[in-house]
């Protein structure tokens, strides 16, 4: 049978059952259309908000291991990194997307890893480095891989729910979103349930703080009025449950916690309008950190990467 994808003489390069509007032939079928996302996150609150026309209007719940900082880099300064990007080559990757990567040689499928033909991150990445000691979630974060990623709408980007690997990869994921925004999806697998709280009384539309429902038991019919008008907490599937973190232009995303090990990110087709590119950074894990197993070549390899003086491997 003749796999979805494949993109071989088309400029693209996808493969299996990936594919992209370059690849998809009139008679095939695009990927399935994602559901909208039914929350959306707040980051002046750090809640995940049901949305407005969604079955889940009125309802929150806590949305721990985000930290979005927006402007994090000028309009002057983004226009430089891009022309820079674009003075080397793109290469074609799946799902519609282009990228360039700054990063040791790694098969993740068998667990190895060597320096390969990788010189650095490059020069124009040592001052985003040095603007990220200033946040405390990124305490003693050193990078020791890039990967910059070019959407179009033009070849149908995306990329589909996925965690980032955490053999190699330590637990902070940071991107910077340039050129345009775009909304990051994140969907949940597992057979658990997240508690939901009410988000406002039905006479005075006060926003409960994040626990008060805490103090009221499961009912036996959640989501039920209380004796003080308001709703007791409710239960729903994770997996019924996606979250729309909306990326503004030139913002800092991060992942951790469980933004990073309990919930999937992607990027949907329909939330690329016009070019976006994401320059993802990435640190070590505990096995090749100071302590463990293969610290001396993470050692090596940060040596490198910290030079700043890389071109895309």
């Amino acid at each position: 049978m003749e796999a979805a994808g494949g993109g071989a003489g088309l400029g693209c390069g996808c493969k299996g059952i990936r594919s992209c509007l370059l690849c998809e032939r009139p008679m095939q079928a695009a990927p399935p259309p994602q559901g909208e996302d039914n929350f959306t996150y707040c980051p002046a609150t750090g809640l995940a908000k049901g949305n407005e026309h969604s079955e889940f209007a009125g309802w929150a719940f806590p949305f721990p291991g985000v930290l979005l900082m927006e402007e994090f880099i000028g309009e002057d300064e983004e226009s430089e990194i891009v022309e820079l990007m674009d003075r080397d080559d793109w290469k074609p990757s799946q799902s519609g997307r282009k990228k360039q990567d700054y990063g040791p040689k790694v098969n993740f499928k068998k667990q190895r890893l060597k320096a390969g033909s990788f010189t650095g991150l490059p020069s124009f990445s040592k001052k985003i480095v040095a603007q990220m000691e200033a946040c405390s979630v990124l305490g003693g974060f050193l990078p020791v891989e890039q990967c910059n990623l070019d959407y179009m709408p033009e070849r149908g980007s995306a990329i589909d729910p996925h965690f980032d690997d955490w053999w190699l990869w330590g637990e902070r994921l940071v991107s910077l979103n340039l050129l345009s925004e775009t909304v990051l999806s994140m969907s949940c697998d597992s057979e658990d349930s997240i508690q939901l709280f009410p988000t406002s009384s039905k006479e005075n539309r006060e926003l409960n703080p994040p626990g008060s429902f805490t103090q009221t038991p499961l009912c036996q019919n959640p989501g039920e009025e209380g004796p003080n008008g308001t709703l007791s907490p409710r239960l729903v599937p994770s997996q019924e449950v996606t979250v729309a973190i909306p990326l503004p232009r030139r913002c800092l995303v991060v992942l951790y916690g469980e933004a990073r090990y309990r919930w999937k990110h992607a990027i949907h087709r329909r939330h690329i309008q016009r070019r976006r590119i994401c320059v993802t950074f990435r640190e070590l894990s505990e096995e090749f950190s100071a302590g463990g197993r293969h610290e001396e070549l993470g050692k090596e390899l940060l040596g490198i990467a910290l030079s700043f003086q890389g071109r895309p491997v």
